[in-house]
C-alpha cells in the first residue's frame, strides 16, 4: 500500500529549496508524488529537480507551472509557447514522469478506482475585478497598483495570438480528455492554478487573480467527478472544501515565505491512501 503525495512550487533555483528537495523521501516505496508546477524558472532546474524525484519516488506526476513556461534570456532551451511546454514533456517521458500528454493513470482505494488526472489549464483574463469586463481596463488597473504577474514579459504563447487563446485550447484538449472517462470514475485533477477562484480570495494582492485561473474551469470538480483537486501557484499552501470537494493547495514557494510558517517546509500532502493500478484510462 502507497499513498498519492503532492506537492508544488519548488522554485529550486533557491539553494534552501534546492536542498528541502534532495531531502524529500517517500514513506513508502510504493508512494507516487504529484508536482503541480514551479519546480524552477530554467530548464536546467525543471530536469534536476525531476530527476532527483524520479529516483526516490514510485513514480511522479507533473503538471507545468507559469515558470516552467518562461523563455528567459539566459535559459539554454530558447523554445517559446507551445514549442517549449512540449520539450518538457518529451524531457519528462525520458524519465519515466508522467504528464498531461499521457494516459489518466488510476488509483485503487478502498473506496475504488480514481482516475489521476494531471491537466494543463492556463489562465484568460476572467478573474477580473468586480464591475471589471474588459481585460484591458483589469490590467491597466493592476499596472497601475504595481502588480503585474512576469508572465506578461516572459511567458509566450506561440503559435496562439494570446496566453487567453492558449488557454482557450487547452480547455478544449482536458475537458475532451475528462469527458471520455467512465460516467461512475472519480477523478483526481491537478492543475498549476486553482481550477475554481475561491482560493483566490486570500491573496494579499486581489489585482494578481488575472494570472491565476479561468472561470471555464468553476464547474469542473463537480461534473467531473472530483474526489479532490490539487493545485499550486498561489504560495498559500491550505486545505478547504468547496462544494464538499477537497482542494488541496501544495506549494513550498520561496524562502522568504516558508521561513515564516510554523510547519516544516516542504512536507508533501497527502491526497490519496490506497495502490496505483497498472492499467491507465484516457
Amino acid at each position: 500500500m502507497g499513498d498519492l503525495l503532492a506537492i508544488s512550487d519548488l522554485h529550486v533555483q533557491h539553494e534552501e529549496n534546492r536542498e528541502i528537495v534532495r531531502k524529500l523521501r517517500p514513506g513508502t516505496d510504493d508512494d507516487w508524488l504529484v508536482v503541480a508546477g514551479d519546480i524552477g524558472d530554467h530548464s536546467d532546474d525543471v530536469r534536476w529537480g525531476l530527476d532527483v524525484l524520479s529516483s526516490n519516488f514510485a513514480q511522479v506526476v507533473w503538471v507545468p507551472g507559469n515558470h516552467e513556461l518562461w523563455t528567459r534570456p539566459d535559459d539554454p532551451l530558447a523554445l517559446r509557447g507551445e514549442a517549449r511546454y512540449q520539450s518538457l514533456v518529451e524531457m519528462c517521458r525520458g524519465m519515466g514522469v508522467l504528464t498531461p500528454e499521457d494516459p489518466f493513470a488510476t488509483w485503487e482505494t478502498r473506496g475504488g478506482p480514481v482516475a489521476i488526472a494531471p491537466l494543463f489549464v492556463l489562465y484568460d483574463y476572467s478573474f477580473r475585478p468586480p464591475g471589471i469586463h474588459d481585460k484591458a481596463q483589469a490590467l491597466a488597473l493592476a499596472q497601475e497598483s504595481g502588480v503585474v504577474c512576469t508572465d506578461e514579459f516572459m511567458l509566450h504563447p506561440d503559435p496562439y495570438p494570446s496566453r487567453e487563446a492558449w488557454c482557450s485550447a487547452r480547455l478544449a484538449v482536458s475537458e475532451a480528455r475528462l469527458s471520455l472517462l467512465p460516467d461512475d470514475l472519480p477523478t483526481v485533477l491537478i492543475n498549476h492554478f486553482p481550477l475554481v477562484r475561491e482560493p483566490t480570495r486570500m491573496l494579499r494582492h486581489p489585482q494578481f487573480e488575472l494570472w491565476c485561473g479561468t472561470s471555464a474551469t468553476e464547474d469542473w470538480p463537480q461534473r467531473f467527478r472530483a474526489a479532490s483537486v490539487v493545485y499550486g501557484h498561489l504560495h498559500i499552501p491550505r486545505s478547504m472544501r468547496i462544494d464538499g470537494i477537497p482542494h488541496y493547495e501544495v506549494s513550498l514557494g520561496y524562502p522568504r515565505e516558508w521561513r515564516t510558517r510554523a510547519a516544516q517546509p516542504g512536507q508533501p500532502v497527502t491526497v490519496l491512501s490506497g495502490r496505483p493500478s497498472v492499467g491507465a484510462v484516457a
